[in-house]
């Protein structure tokens, strides 16, 4: 059996080898390394996939999530709802701009952002809602935008882990993740469902002020060369890396179904048991699992991370500790105001998830896990 991975990144480039080798000695062969045609090509090519009128790359996903928030001229301390469930990054640039985080507890099934949580954090100083689509599959952007609109509140869809994932509405119509809000933003950080082979990022919108204000922004604030409008960063998504990702886009539908396949798998293994609970598949949106993450009941989720590493088999916690309780971020909170991010805490386990795992080393992986819970039964 192939030694497993928890994202196998170099079999994945195997399979598109020719494909990719000949964009990036494309690339060198015009110089064009930086704002050249391969990156104003796969901004048109994602504005299509993903029907946004306008995607602006940068260098990477927390860039995005900085310069979203710079875009919308927020002044120092207004609020910005998020979640307490997620990865540091989407605080870390509200911190850096002198806003202020307010921090809710995630649904304790799909692990995003919690409804009603969200409407009791809203004061007269909040100004933006940063939903995360965490794991693979869309928040209730339904209820979110239906808050934000009532409450005259932007939001900037955390898109970082769910590219390629549809948002049902009520009314049966479908948007994609990264598209519904004033704001969407993402990473092409190399093991994402879409990754390139460095860093990446980029910014979704469907507004032509927000999308101009944006173009500036990234390229030092200039629109015209060495005539600076806004105060900028120098943000930019290489040729290189796009020439790649252009390749990747096209596969990107083909690489979220294999994960499907191996999510149904992990389903079917796990399905009933009394102490592993597989994750929520929500109603009201499609899942890319970016992650695959179980909940142990019995307490014994560390002891089950050993056990699969020595049986050679990797398993990462997403999060163990909670934004608010983070050194850089610590705030002051009632914790019976975060009791399922909490739980998840001691619970979240996720699994090996990527395109090239076979049938061999998913049986492997859960006779693993199932072993594991017998011998701790």
């Amino acid at each position: 059996m192939k030694k497993i991975q928890m994202v196998d990144l170099q079999t994945q480039y195997f399979k598109i080898k020719n494909e990719i080798d000949n964009a990036v000695l494309n690339v060198m062969e015009s110089s064009a390394y930086i704002n050249g045609p391969e990156v104003k090509a796969f901004q048109t090519e994602l504005e299509q996939y993903l029907d946004a009128k306008h995607v602006i790359p940068c260098a990477n996903g927390t860039d995005a999530l900085q310069i979203a928030l710079m875009a919308l001229d927020l002044k120092e301390g207004d609020e910005i709802i998020t979640a307490d469930f997620t990865f540091a990054a989407t605080v870390e640039v509200i911190h850096l701009l002198k806003l202020k985080a307010v921090l809710v507890d995630v649904d304790y099934d799909t692990f995003t952002m919690d409804i009603e949580k969200l409407k009791a954090a809203i004061t007269p100083n909040t100004k933006a809602i940063i939903p995360v689509h965490l794991f693979g599959q869309c928040a209730n952007m339904e209820e979110i935008l239906k808050i934000a609109k009532d409450n005259h509140l932007f939001v900037i869809e955390d898109n970082a882990q769910a590219i390629g994932a549809d948002f049902i509405f009520s009314d049966g119509t479908t948007k994609k993740s990264g598209t519904m809000g004033t704001l969407g933003t993402t990473s092409f950080f190399p093991s994402k469902n879409l990754g390139c082979y460095g860093d990446g990022g980029a910014i979704m919108t469907q507004n032509d002020d927000l999308a101009h204000k944006i173009r500036g922004i990234v390229n030092h604030g200039m629109y015209e060369r060495y005539y600076h409008d806004e105060v900028g960063v120098n943000s930019r998504l290489d040729s290189i890396q796009a020439a790649i990702l252009r390749k990747k886009l096209t596969q990107l539908d083909i690489y979220n179904e294999a994960r499907k396949k191996v999510a149904d798998f992990y389903d079917e293994a796990f399905a009933n048991h009394p102490n592993i609970l597989t994750p929520e598949r929500a109603k009201n949106s499609t899942h890319v699992f970016h992650q695959y993450t179980l909940r142990i009941l019995n307490g014994k989720r560390n002891e089950l991370q050993q056990f699969l590493a020595e049986k050679e088999i990797p398993a990462m916690i997403y999060y163990p500790v909670a934004l608010r309780k983070q050194k850089a971020y610590f705030q002051e909170s009632n914790d019976a105001d975060f009791v399922n991010t909490d739980r998840l805490l001691g619970e979240v386990i996720s699994l090996p998830m990527h395109t090239e795992l076979d049938d061999e080393q998913l049986k492997y992986i859960t006779d693993s896990v199932l072993e594991f819970m017998e011998l701790t039964n």
